[in-house]
């Protein structure tokens, strides 16, 4: 891939991973106090996936290691989340 595209990876990986941040503040503003939307951990993973493709072009040591790390807390946090809602629906 060309430098240019490489650079696009990057930029829409920080652009997903910041637009998180937006849809949690919408969220929150929607629901008058604060909460996690699902859409939050989806944003994280689409763009730490993103930002980690990057970085393993880059061959950013660091710059790997936080993404990968981020990555599996991200995937956690669905799967409680999709636990809890099974759990409650079974009950």
């Amino acid at each position: 891939m060309t430098t240019t595209t490489w650079l696009i990876v990057g930029f829409a990986g920080q652009a997903l991973f910041s637009a998180r941040f937006l849809l949690q503040w919408l969220a929150s503003e929607r629901k008058k106090k604060s909460v996690m939307p699902v859409g939050f951990w989806f944003f994280s993973i689409g763009g730490s996936l993103l930002l980690l493709t990057y970085a393993i072009h880059r061959q950013d040591p660091v710059f790997i290691l936080g993404q990968s790390a981020g990555l599996f807390i991200y995937m956690r946090n669905l799967q409680l989340i999709y636990k809890e809602k099974k759990d409650h629906a079974e009950s």
